[in-house]
């Protein structure tokens, strides 16, 4: 094993809507949205007996409605595995975020809430701290998008990166939106670029076919 893969924290990624596991192409449910066998506690056990150290898990009803009927599944996974998970999907102020919070996740990942709300993210940002708080780049081009990938910001993420950093962000999942869900290989200029920039711990996200990209 090389000194890189030895190091390297691979995290599974499960996908709900209608409290399903599925996989969502670009993250736009009307591009294609196909539905895996089994059901997000099942595939979270799953990913955890393949020796998974960590779950983030992607509420797209959250995302897309800033609905909160997957929160009993995500308190059923997070009962289940040993390890911690992460949660994505529709947290828009900051009860949302003690909602979430209360199923017994370990992370929030925020994006719209950071872009669009800044004060109200701030609110979660101060009471959570560095560590429950990771911030999501959904990124089209040279700008970000939100809303479940929905609404274009013409934000620049780079200008974005170096305001979150100043706040003090410490981690970043980046995804390059186009990429995402495609299986075309990933965009690994994008996060090293943002890893650069930030200083910061970046998870990168989609696009990933095979161990080799890794």
């Amino acid at each position: 094993m090389n000194l890189i893969m030895r190091y390297l924290l691979v995290i599974p990624s499960i996908d709900i809507k209608d409290g399903k596991t599925v996989r969502v192409v670009q993250g736009i449910p009307e591009l294609d949205c196909q539905e895996y066998g089994s059901d997000p506690v099942e595939m979270a056990k799953i990913w955890r007996a393949e020796n998974a150290k960590l779950l983030h898990i992607v509420d797209f009803d959250g995302a897309w409605e800033h609905s909160h009927k997957n929160y009993k599944i995500v308190e059923e996974i997070c009962s289940s595995v040993i390890i911690p998970v992460e949660f994505a999907g529709g947290i828009r102020n900051l009860d949302d975020a003690k909602q979430i919070m209360d199923t017994g996740i370990s992370r929030l990942v925020i994006s719209t809430m950071a872009l669009e709300n800044p004060a109200e993210f701030k609110k979660v940002f101060e009471m959570f701290g560095s560590a429950k708080i990771a911030v999501a780049l959904d990124v089209v081009g040279e700008d970000l998008i939100t809303r479940g990938r929905k609404r274009k910001t013409g934000i620049s993420y780079k200008e974005f990166v170096k305001n979150m950093t100043a706040m003090g962000v410490e981690r970043f999942i980046v995804t390059d939106v186009e990429r995402n869900g495609m299986l075309m290989g990933p965009n690994h200029e994008l996060s090293k670029e943002i890893a650069l920039l930030s200083g910061k711990k970046v998870t990168h996200s989609g696009g990933i076919r095979n161990k080799d990209e890794l």
